[in-house]
């Protein structure tokens, strides 16, 4: 075998090592971008589920359980091309049932009232990840801009709403509670961000609840300072009468 041949052999025996690492390589990144484009798939699908069985009920519509049920369908049926198993096409199958059902889509939602802090931190969390999801939607191309428009202003109305029953709540419990000075600082801040909207307007009828009560609240705090106030010019009076004995006196001894 001459040395041309010899070098050829290597050569090609070289090109054919760097081919099969190169077709190796290729599949291992097809692989991975495979597992990570379900392992994506899955999370927003899980997130949209949880939006649409956890957000409370007083929050929750019929158009807003179509839509987590659409976004839902898209991502399964993304899915099931990767992943034929009965549990995938079952799922598949029972969102497309769901959203036939149009604007009667049943919402069993249960309220979820907004009686503390926490609670509220909680349901601000769930509206921040609709906004995320839907925002992620659009730019995917899921949902058209005039619809994701829409649907941000509406859920901008649900964290007033939000706003509107966790400071109207906290009044309501510290009024309970014989604590007037901790209702009305709650009824002023609810006041005050009804009034900071770019649609004030849109909630006239709360706002003028939350004054109301605001007002309410006052009178009660000024109900209790009264007394103090009244026992202060008792004293005042006692104070001045006693300093005009004692000047009696000292007229009387000089």
């Amino acid at each position: 075998m001459s040395p041309l041949v010899i070098t050829l052999l290597i050569v090609g025996g070289i090109f054919i090592l760097i081919a099969i690492a190169y077709i190796n390589h290729m599949v291992e990144n097809s692989k991975l971008e495979k597992a990570r484009f379900k392992a994506d798939l899955n999370d927003r699908l899980r997130r949209c589920a949880d939006l649409s069985e956890s957000m409370p009920g007083q929050l929750m519509t019929p158009q807003l359980k179509l839509l987590l049920c659409r976004l839902q369908l898209y991502f399964s049926e993304r899915l099931l091309a990767l992943d034929k198993s009965a549990a995938s096409k079952t799922r598949v199958d029972d969102l497309r049932q769901l959203i036939a059902q149009g604007d009667s889509i049943a919402v069993r939602n249960p309220p979820q009232p907004v009686l503390n802090e926490a609670k509220a931190k909680e349901v601000r969390f769930q509206l921040e990840n609709l906004h995320g999801q839907i925002t992620r939607c659009t730019q995917d191309g899921i949902l058209q801009a005039n619809e994701s428009k829409q649907w941000l202003s509406e859920i901008r109305h649900m964290l007033a709403q939000l706003h509107i029953e966790f400071f109207n709540n906290l009044g309501q419990q510290a009024l309970q509670q014989s604590h007037p000075g901790q209702a009305r600082l709650a009824f002023e801040r609810g006041v005050q961000y009804l009034r900071k909207q770019a649609d004030p307007s849109r909630y006239q009828a709360q706002l003028r609840q939350l004054e109301n009560q605001l007002a309410r609240a006052n009178a009660m705090v000024l109900e209790t300072v009264q007394p103090v106030a009244d026992e202060n010019s008792e004293l005042t009076q006692g104070l001045k009468e006693l300093e005009g004995d004692d000047w009696k006196k000292k007229n009387i001894y000089d």
